[in-house]
Formats: structure tokens, C-alpha cells, sequence
């Protein structure tokens, strides 16, 4: 059997259908013998990098991990964003790429290239890998995949990546005498139950003893398949969920217990109900300093805080918590939920639930008045929010037009949103839509970009048109780098270079009439009702909405306050109003 015959076998074995990527070269073997195979099919995007996106909303959608390919040199290179992407996030992806013929390889370390396109691209992305590997013999093509494929599906998920030269993917093997990395020494048993019952205990103590808790659901809850789980201990404990930006869809935000997206970005409402929580249960959340502002001594400083992550590293690591439990939360959460329903533990939070409510009351994240048709990107987001039904996905590119969608998009029951969180690169959403919707072609697929981020893979438009996938791609054009604009008025004395002065974006529905896509431009909130067809058929549309090159993402933690005191701030008396314990001290303050 041929070997590149054999990889995609053993892809096809792990119940991936579609492999992501860009001919090369150096892969013209593995891409032949996927065209051959039965019941998997070879993704041509148009750019490395988004084939390696594409890859990772496939994984994040289906639950699968994903695959992307890509030739040697240039090829590889193009994939580490993606490859940074997955590590980051926590996704399940395999990355293969060619390399050189074994007998082209450099023979001395002091040389920079033999081979044509030569490239050590194990060394490179090793720092970014669960495992990176070049494959030096044919015959450990099967201890290599097994190993790779195991370590970016167990315990806390990332990207992996095989490197094959060329004269080993035509190598002839016989898979009946490969040794696999299961048979090996080397190969552990993934991570066993949670035995710790005497944390079960003195959680459960915590949560008995608070008059004011909060759960803080990250992305973890969403990587561990118990989105089911957090809702059934919302239920069981009446305890109010606030979530990450990864966190976002781990719950539906009409549920009677959501109360809001949390952080620099987030929701005035979720940050006063953590400032003023008295116990803070965070589940698969990193507490990066865009939650806890960088001032931590100022976050949720008068609560009790547990802590569950199947990564220990990511425990304690700002601050000393009063609970730090490493386990799969899927596991955890059953364990405490069997055991809260044993004892008939169920608290009232009604009181605490109540002054939430009035936060959310307070400070709606879109406006709730009409503003003469004047177009608000807030405004805009709900609306297209509340007109995709269930199973719609929002993909989300970097910059203004991802807060404005995370703070006021409602998700829906089997609604997702796509954020690339810790790598944050932008031309993320398109190419991220496209592998979400070839995870299932039965789902709606919604790519919201800013006009930055869309020209960055503006290419896969013609992906879009030639495999006719029915993408609704919005674009908030305000003509500007919008986030790094307002950094600039805030920090460096409005010179906006690179954002207004030396930046640029084309007619875009021009560009996309080009391509062959459906384009329609709205420049009022009047205009925003004939939306609502073309969210809802089965084309793929542009719509890019018009936006002054003046906008804002509000509310916005500024550096050093507390998370409770966004900008723009409110009144005192009013936030004093609104706090439980004390506003924080003006002389601890690091602004």
C-alpha cells in the first residue's frame, strides 16, 4: 500500500470527511490519494492560512478534530497563524504538511537549505504543537499519526503537525506490519475519573454558604461537551451563569440564570454581577487579564473563588483561589450535581437574581430608542441576531465588529458563535465559515467581518461561489481600523497611521459582484428589514453595512480600573447605587 494511500485511510478512520487545503508540490501524493479515496474529499481554499481556519471551524462544529494539508516552505509557513489559532483555543486539529525528498535534507546544521522550498517546520511551530513531527522512516507512519491524533483529542485539546517528505509518501508499506503508538511503552491511558471528594465537599460548603454566586463558563465547557451539563447545574443550583468570549454560546442567553458576556468588552451587567458576586465558580476559564483588568487585586474582591480546569497550569496562576480543581468538567459537574441532588441542596438566589435583572434593565447593550434611522453597530447586531433562527452559526472576524456581535448578538437554543480568542487573527471569519459549513451542510452560516479583517482572506469568496455554499457574509464597514483607531485617540494623541491615514478599502460589493456573489449595501436601519430574506435563504450573500469611520465599542474596560468601571464611566452615585461592597479605592487604582 502506498503510504500517502495509508494516511488518508487513517484519516478516514477518525471520521473525517473533508481535508482543508492548497496543492502543492510537495504533497501532490497525499492529494492524489485523497482524490482516490471513497467517502473523504480534498478542500481547495485559495491560501494556506485560511485552509489551516477552515480546519479549525470544521473541528469546533462537528466536535471532530479537523485536517489541513499543505506543501513544504511558503506552504507550511502559511499555516502557522491557523496552527497558533488551534493551540491557543484549545482545538483538535491535524496539520500535515510535505517536505523534501529524505535525500535533499540539509547534511549540516550550518547550512540553510538544500532542498527546493526546504523548511524545518517541526522546529518551527513546536512551541505551538501538542507534537510536531518529521517522519524519518516509513514504517513509523502509523506510531506517529496514532500519537499525533491521541494528543490533540486528549485532555486539553490542541493542533498537531506530521511532516512527510516526499519519497516516504510514494513509499510502498504493509500496514498489517506497521507498530502503532498504541502498542508502544510510551502510550498512557487518557485522564482517569475525578477522585477528589472532599473538594466536592467543600464546594458544595462554598456554594451553601453564599448569598451573591456566579458562574463564570469559558470555553472550556463548550471543549468539553457539557454545555448540557452547566445547564442542568444552573438548574439544579439557581446559581446565575456569566460567561467568557469563548464562553459565549456555552448557554442561551434567554435563559432565566444568563447574565452576560464578562470582561474588557463585556456587558456592564455581567461585570457588576462578578464585582459584587461573593462566590465565583469559574469552569473551563483562563482568567486572562481581559477579565480580571490587569489590576486582579480589584476582581471580584470580596468573593470565594473555585476554580475547575483540566489544565493544571491554568490554575492559581494570578492569584491564590480557594478551590483549584484539575478535572474534565464534563466529569466534575456530574460528580457535584449527583451529589447536590443526594443531599436535596437547592438555595434561593432569587434576591441576587433580582438586583441582576436591574443591571440588565440599566444598561441594555443596544439602544432601545430610535435614533432618527441614524445606524447603531450594536442596534445592527441584535437585529441580525433575532432574525437567524436555531441552528445558525456566527462566525466572528477580529476587531469593533466582534464585540459588537458578542456583546448583543441573544444566542438561541443550537445557536453557535465562532470566536478565535487567545491568537486573535483577523481574516478569521471567512475562511472559519467555510469549514463550519462544510462540517454540516444542513446549518446556517453567518460571517461577520470587519472591513479590515475581510480583505485579509478576501480570496475565498470564489471558494464560496464555486462550491456554491450558502455563507451570508456581513461586513461593518466604518472605512477604518476601528479598534486600534481608539486605542491611538486614547494613547497616542489621535495620529491615526495605519488605521485612517494610510489605510484603505475598496467598493466591496463591487469586489464581491465580481466574484459572482449576491451584494446589497445598507447606509440606514430603514433598509435592515430586507435583510431578513436573504439571512433565511439558501444563498450566499454580501452585506456590508455602512458605517461612519467614527465608531466605538462601548462599554470598554480602560487599563488599570476595575471591571466594574467601563468607559464610558457612569455617575458615582449611581454606580455606588449599584454596588454591593465597596467601590474600589481610589489608591490601589493602576490608572
Amino acid at each position: 500500500m502506498k503510504l500517502s494511500d495509508y494516511v488518508v485511510e487513517f484519516i478516514k478512520s477518525n471520521g473525517v470527511d473533508k481535508i482543508f487545503g492548497y496543492q502543492g508540490g510537495a504533497i501532490t501524493h497525499l492529494v492524489d490519494s485523497i482524490y482516490k479515496a471513497k467517502d473523504i474529499e480534498f478542500i481547495s481554499l485559495f491560501h494556506e492560512q485560511s485552509a489551516a481556519f477552515a480546519a479549525e471551524g470544521y473541528s469546533r462544529v462537528g466536535g471532530n478534530i479537523g485536517v489541513a494539508i499543505a506543501t513544504s516552505g511558503p506552504g507550511a509557513t502559511n499555516l502557522i497563524t491557523g496552527i497558533g489559532s488551534c493551540f491557543f483555543d484549545s482545538i483538535p486539529c491535524l496539520f500535515i504538511t510535505g517536505q523534501v525528498n529524505t535525500y535533499e535534507f540539509r547534511r549540516r546544521d550550518n547550512i540553510r537549505q538544500e532542498g527546493f522550498q526546504e523548511t524545518d517546520i517541526k522546529k518551527i511551530v513546536e512551541s505551538i504543537t501538542k507534537y510536531s513531527v518529521m517522519v524519518n522512516d516509513a514504517n513509523d507512519i502509523k506510531y506517529h499519526l496514532e500519537k499525533a491524533v491521541h494528543l490533540a483529542k486528549t485532555g486539553r485539546g490542541g493542533p498537531v503537525l506530521v511532516d512527510i517528505p516526499m519519497d516516504l509518501q510514494r513509499t510502498e508499506i504493509d500496514p498489517d506490519k506497521l507498530k502503532g503508538y498504541f502498542e508502544s511503552n510510551e502510550y498512557n491511558e487518557e485522564i482517569k475519573g475525578f477522585e477528589a471528594y472532599e473538594d466536592i465537599d467543600n464546594v458544595i460548603e462554598l456554594i451553601k454558604n453564599s448569598k451573591r454566586p456566579v458562574i463564570h463558563a469559558g470555553g472550556g465547557i463548550r471543549l468539553a461537551n457539557a454545555t448540557k451539563k452547566l445547564k442542568e447545574l444552573v438548574e439544579v443550583t439557581s446559581i446565575p451563569v456569566v460567561t467568557s468570549l469563548m464562553g459565549l454560546d456555552s448557554i442561551e442567553h434567554d435563559h432565566p440564570k444568563y447574565a452576560g458576556y464578562m470582561g474588557t468588552y463585556g456587558t456592564r451587567y455581567a461585570n457588576l454581577a462578578v464585582a459584587n458576586c461573593d462566590l465565583l465558580i469559574v469552569l473551563g476559564a483562563r482568567l486572562t487579564s481581559r477579565q480580571t483588568s490587569p489590576n486582579v487585586k480589584s476582581f471580584a474582591r470580596e468573593a470565594k473563588i473555585i476554580h475547575v480546569d483540566i489544565d493544571e497550569t491554568e490554575l492559581n496562576l494570578k492569584f491564590k483561589e480557594d478551590i483549584s480543581i484539575k478535572c474534565d468538567l464534563k466529569v466534575f459537574m456530574n460528580k457535584l450535581i449527583s451529589k447536590l441532588k443526594i443531599n436535596n441542596i437547592h438555595e434561593n438566589y432569587d434576591e441576587w437574581m433580582t438586583k441582576i435583572n436591574s443591571y440588565k434593565e440599566q444598561y441594555p447593550t443596544y439602544p432601545t430608542q430610535k435614533k432618527e434611522n441614524k445606524i447603531d453597530p450594536n442596534e445592527i447586531m441584535h437585529l441580525i441576531g433575532e432574525m437567524c433562527g436555531e441552528n445558525t452559526i456566527f462566525s466572528l472576524d477580529i476587531g469593533q465588529n466582534q464585540m459588537w456581535a458578542s456583546q448583543s448578538i441573544s444566542i438561541k437554543k443550537n445557536q453557535r458563535i465562532l470566536n478565535a480568542g487567545g491568537m486573535g487573527p483577523m481574516g478569521f471569519s471567512l475562511p472559519a465559515a467555510i469549514g463550519a459549513c462544510y462540517s454540516d451542510r444542513n446549518l446556517k452560516v453567518v460571517s461577520i467581518v470587519g472591513d479590515g479583517g475581510f480583505q485579509m482572506n478576501i480570496q475565498e469568496l470564489q471558494t464560496i461561489v464555486r462550491d456554491k455554499l450558502p455563507i451570508k457574509i456581513i461586513v461593518m464597514n466604518n472605512h477604518v481600523l476601528g479598534m486600534i483607531r481608539h486605542f491611538q485617540e486614547l494613547y497616542f494623541d489621535s495620529n491615526y497611521y495605519g488605521t485612517i491615514e494610510g489605510y484603505d478599502s475598496p467598493d466591496f460589493v463591487k469586489v464581491c459582484t465580481a466574484y459572482g456573489v449576491d451584494s446589497h449595501r445598507i447606509t440606514t436601519l430603514e433598509e435592515l428589514g430586507k435583510v431578513n430574506e436573504l439571512l433565511n435563504d439558501s444563498d450566499s450573500h454580501l452585506i456590508e453595512v455602512d458605517l461612519s469611520n467614527i465608531t466605538y465599542v462601548i462599554p470598554k474596560l480602560e487599563m488599570g480600573k476595575p471591571i466594574e468601571e467601563q468607559s464610558p464611566l457612569v455617575d458615582r452615585e449611581e454606580l455606588s447605587k449599584n454596588m454591593i461592597i465597596d467601590i474600589y479605592n481610589k489608591s490601589q487604582r493602576m490608572d
